[in-house]
């Protein structure tokens, strides 16, 4: 079955490169028995691509049943995969069959499998290994045939590092990984499905589509969605209940949509060479930052030395070009030539020579832009009391990132 043909069947709507890419994927992988890690943020339809591999699978006309992990307890999240025995736990009446046993010769789909306890994730890989499982409460060992489709909006490389997945696990569900992208990701995707949903909901409430002009499609573009595809369906139906204009413009379309992501939305500015955003990578950014520091840092070592040497050559212009916004004309340059200099070793006045000069206008502050960005970490995790995401927010790089930079300059957290 060719692309366009599973888009049509399952409702996917989309002709990004890198969707398009995915569902290639999970058509051929679809036809064997190997277990599939699904990866994506939340909202992206992680889910619509399990039913795809089941549906073309040979496993088509057997059970197929999701399962969310993160909404099952931990105390729970066995029983309800393997079964347990009658008198297995308090409140366990009777025997009780599992997913793994009732799905047999199915699939199953594990959808937020970060989330599971890591003494499920045990239980978990040798199904994965050899088909056995025991029920919670037995010691009966028994087989079954499932195929396993897991799903994570998590960094499970990540996740092993900080002991929350086994990474044995980790690598035994990720012999086929696909990602779903992001709908940031497929901007040229949103004004096609806005649509969608717009017509959509007209056909239900009978009203009007909501049409979209230049400029709202623009912010509709530009808007980060982290709530994706999910997000967009939702204000899509907002906005053709509520608005009376069905001609739907970017002020208009503000209303709707939340102020704490509009409000970052990037406002990039070209650059003198005509590059827009040349510095738009934080790393970058900071690096210019750094050697802007030190070049002004020179700038005023250098003046502070022609200052003492020759007071008399430096008049009031000079130095209050140095920052205009401040009056130095009432500043006499030789009335400093030997005031005292607090060292700050010693916390004492001491004279300044003119022979010793170079010894006292070397600036002892760091300018290595590896000790600068250990301290920006530093504070960035107390600041957020250890919490590496915030930190890692904070600071505009990834998680992981943040943890391999935490190895790097051996922080201790």
């Amino acid at each position: 079955m060719d692309i366009q043909s599973i888009k049509n069947r399952f409702g996917i709507m989309g002709n990004a490169p890198a969707l398009n890419y995915a569902i290639s994927v999970a058509a051929q992988v679809a036809g064997t028995d190997l277990s599939v890690l699904i990866v994506g943020e939340s909202g992206v339809g992680k889910e619509v691509f399990s039913q795809v591999i089941h549906t073309l699978s040979v496993r088509k006309h057997n059970p197929f049943i999701a399962v969310n992990c993160g909404a099952i307890p931990e105390g729970t999240i066995d029983s309800e995969l393997f079964g347990h025995e009658k008198g297995a736990f308090t409140g366990a009446v009777d025997s009780r069959k599992g997913y793994f046993e009732t799905v047999s010769g199915g699939t199953i789909f594990l959808d937020e499998i970060g989330e599971m306890p890591l003494g499920t994730q045990a239980r978990l890989l040798r199904v994965l290994e050899t088909g056995e499982f025991i029920r919670v409460g037995s010691s009966k060992v028994q087989k079954t045939d499932v195929r396993v489709i897991a799903a994570t909006n998590k960094d499970l490389l990540d996740y092993t590092q900080e002991g929350k997945f086994r990474e044995d696990l980790y690598y035994r569900m990720s012999t086929v990984p696909i990602r779903v992208p992001a709908l940031r990701e497929r901007t040229e995707d949103i004004p096609l499905l806005f649509r969608k949903f717009a017509t959509d909901f007209a056909e239900r409430y009978r009203t009007t589509p909501v049409i979209p002009d230049e400029d709202a499609r623009r912010l509709l573009a530009g808007y980060p969605w982290p709530g994706n595809v999910r997000e967009l369906k939702n204000i899509a139906e907002q906005i053709s209940v509520l608005t009376q204009n069905k001609v739907l413009t970017a002020s208009e379309l503000k209303h709707f949509l939340p102020e704490n992501n509009t409000a970052r939305l990037p406002m990039l500015s070209p650059s003198p060479n005509g590059h827009v955003g040349e510095f738009a990578n934080e790393r970058e950014i900071l690096y210019k930052l750094f050697f802007d520091m030190k070049k002004d840092v020179t700038e005023l070592k250098k003046l502070f030395f022609e200052m003492v040497q020759n007071p008399q050559s430096l008049n009031a212009d000079r130095l209050a070009a140095l920052k205009p916004e401040t009056a130095y004309t009432d500043i006499n340059p030789g009335d400093y030539a030997h005031q005292p200099v607090i060292s700050a070793a010693s916390q004492h006045p001491v004279l300044l020579d003119h022979n010793d000069i170079h010894d006292h206008v070397e600036v002892e502050e760091s300018l290595n832009i590896m000790d600068k960005e250990k301290e920006l970490i530093i504070k960035a995790l107390k600041k957020h009391k250890g919490k590496r995401k915030d930190a890692a927010l904070d600071l505009g790089i990834s998680e992981r990132t943040l943890y391999r930079k935490l190895k790097e300059y051996d922080i201790d957290e």
